[in-house]
């Protein structure tokens, strides 16, 4: 799981009240539909949007995201999260997406040029967004991180396309036709990345795959196909900074409180200030999204102070026992 003490520097042992809550790989199924994520291999045909009401109906539940809208024409990954799981979306915003797209140059090229060409638009180029997109059209910087032909026929060829969240590679391939002079349309796309989850590491799930582990389970009661498929949301924060905080200031946290000096039991030795960060509970549970208003040295270094604020609150009030009092000050 993401929060691990042992890699944490210790900095508070006070934790014997660390008898509340559930390490994520051990929460009841309920509460693990409430705080879980689902990497669904998108078929071609279907919006995004219809996907999650799918997968809500399904599952039984109210509440579910997804991150990354693909166009309906468009396969592979697409991140489902369940519940209050939707809170930590935003996280797989921040690191990379792949794609391998097939691509179609309107007259014959030679690969060679093609090849150079595919090195210019790697890096930062300047992207609009195409007329049928849910944002503001305006011209934008994009970073393209990797950019490779993986093999061509006739004038057809296969790209390989790592880059930043936010990149329209339907436009790419339309502008490295408008460079070339001889125009060039994506026909097929599929998406086998988003952040830290991907086709090679991670098993994708597929609905009728969801529908039987939902059957076997009204038949047999037995949960493990389900959580073959549905993994805790914790997952998705692998590589955040991180801070574990007492029991006794989780319901604190929940209802408002900043993060004090205080209430921290461990936290990440490359912690620095305006660091975006991780706030768990000592089993693990992610509570919270935050910024550092500290680095690690100086949270040693003072016993009081806020060090944390909080950004995006994920965990639900009430989940662990109330442990303040609105007439004294939250420690």
């Amino acid at each position: 799981m993401t929060l691990k003490l042992d890699t944490l520097e210790i900095i508070n042992d006070d934790v014997t009240n660390n008898k509340y809550g559930y390490y994520p790989n051990n929460r009841p199924l309920d509460i693990l539909l409430d705080y879980g994520i689902l990497l669904l291999d998108k078929p071609s045909g279907p919006t995004s949007h219809e996907l999650v009401a799918w997968t809500k109906r399904i599952l039984g539940i109210t509440k579910a995201g997804h991150s990354g809208t693909l166009d309906p024409g468009t396969t592979g990954l697409l991140p489902i999260g369940l519940g209050d799981a939707t809170k930590a979306l935003s996280i797989l915003l921040f690191g990379p997406k792949e794609y391998y797209a097939v691509a179609r140059i309107h007259q014959e090229k030679d690969i060679h040029q093609i090849d150079n060409l595919l090195k210019v638009f790697t890096g930062e180029i300047y992207q609009r967004p195409p007329q049928r997109s849910s944002v503001r059209r305006a011209t934008r910087v994009r970073r393209i991180y990797e950019l490779q032909r993986l093999g061509s026929a006739d004038n057809i060829i296969l790209l390989r396309v790592l880059c930043e969240a936010g990149t329209y590679i339907r436009k790419l391939i339309y502008d490295i036709g408008e460079v070339l002079g001889t125009g060039a349309t994506m026909f097929e796309l599929r998406r086998t990345r988003v952040s830290v989850f991907s086709e090679a590491a991670d098993k994708l799930v597929r609905l009728h795959d969801l529908v039987d582990a939902i059957e076997t389970y009204k038949e047999t009661k037995g949960e493990q196909r389900i959580r073959s498929i549905v993994k805790p949301i914790e997952l998705a924060l692998e590589g955040v900074v991180s801070v574990a905080v007492k029991d006794s200031a989780v319901d604190a946290l929940c209802h408002g409180a900043q993060v004090a000096i205080p209430g921290i039991v461990a936290i990440d030795k490359n912690l620095k200030k305006g660091s975006l960060v991780g706030i768990y509970t000592l089993k693990g549970e992610i509570i919270a999204l935050g910024e550092a208003n500290m680095n690690s040295e100086e949270i040693k270094q003072n016993d009081k102070g806020i060090a944390f604020n909080i950004k995006r609150l994920i965990m639900k009030p009430d989940t662990y026992p109330r442990c303040w009092k609105t007439s004294k000050k939250l420690e």
